[in-house]
């Protein structure tokens, strides 16, 4: 197993944190693109630890910080998300700013084709993602205290100028579609309509836990991208599955929904809006600027790779291009 850090310092802490000396196991989760993710069990204490990458890293990224922020807000309130149980900004310990969770049984299907799911439950596992999200953005992000937790208002003409600043910054190699599509966004963006919820930022099927029998989520994962914004952001990233393909992050384009019992993007898209009332409709921009920003991720973890210091040892090669590449078919089949 590898470790980016040394185990001894963490025994440490833990024994610092919890009072005792216990045994420690550490698991590295497999998967994960951003921060690197770990089991840890200490006596009878079973946690996740999450901390940032060693290396450089870009102004705001891999915000462990803003993960365990977020968990302490909405546990609470109900909100599938694990307990936080300790944050720690002392890069001494462990290299780099962690924090640790409860670790929450369940069920992880890294794919949208539930490829591990028994076919019946399949739609139901669909509309149970559908649930959690409708109910993470029911809640006021003031009653919880984010009110600060971002800016509100003009989201999409903000995240647009933030990704295609990190697109510019980056050392990859040109994409001209990537190009295109970003110029695209900027042009065809809708009005804001003062819409504000806690934004996830990578709501999709891999970053939820479900529960062990029952096809509803039980622990929402994976916070660092989020923040104040407008909920159909994270509607329209997790349609993607509708238009990306297997080897596309586990996308579900071109697949036989029918003979696998997958639900329709439109069906999804219902459920969500059944428990979301007055929500305005999802459009194609919405969809185009969720892979846009995909895109742009995928060029920030190519630029990682490069530089070693990737969560990833094997990621997909001209994943960037090949989501900007979808972005722009989802512009041309709605003209």
């Amino acid at each position: 197993m590898s470790l980016d850090f040394d185990p001894a310092r963490l025994d440490s802490f833990l024994t610092g944190h919890f009072g005792h000396k216990a045994a420690m196991q550490i698991d590295r989760i497999a998967g994960g693109q951003s921060n690197p993710t770990y089991f840890v069990t200490y006596g009878d204490a079973r946690m996740v630890l999450r901390k940032q990458p060693n290396g450089d890293i870009l102004r705001g990224a891999h915000a462990v910080d803003r993960e365990y922020r977020v968990l302490s807000a909405l546990h609470p309130t109900g909100v599938p998300v694990p307990r936080p149980i300790v944050f720690c900004d002392d890069a001494e310990v462990l290299g780099t700013p962690f924090y640790l969770m409860d670790r929450v049984e369940g069920r992880v299907f890294p794919d949208g084709a539930l490829t591990g799911a028994d076919p019946a439950e399949r739609p139901a596992l669909w509309m149970g993602l559908a649930d959690a999200m409708a109910q993470m953005h029911a809640v006021n992000p003031a009653d919880v205290g984010l009110g600060d937790y971002g800016k509100p208002g003009n989201y999409f003409e903000r995240q647009i100028n933030r990704w295609s600043r990190q697109w510019e910054d980056s050392p990859h190699d040109p994409i001209p579609e990537l190009d295109e599509l970003r110029d695209w966004l900027v042009a065809n963006q809708p009005p804001d309509d003062g819409r504000v919820s806690l934004a996830h930022g990578d709501y999709r099927m891999g970053n939820v836990l479900f529960h062990p029998t029952e096809p509803r989520v039980v622990a929402i994962l994976d916070w660092e991208l989020s923040t104040l914004g407008h909920p159909l952001a994270d509607l329209g990233y997790c349609c993607m599955a509708w238009h990306s393909s297997p080897d596309e992050y586990g996308g579900i384009l071109g697949l036989d929904h029918g003979a696998m019992n997958l639900p329709s993007e439109g069906d999804f898209v219902a459920r969500y809006m059944a428990a979301s009332p007055g929500m305005a409709a999802l459009t194609p921009f919405h969809i185009a600027f969720a892979l846009f920003r995909f895109a742009v991720i995928w060029v920030g973890i190519a630029d990682r790779v490069k530089a070693g210091t990737a969560a990833a040892a094997h990621p997909p090669e001209g994943m960037g291009a090949k989501f900007a590449r979808r972005g722009l078919e989802v512009i041309a089949k709605a003209r």
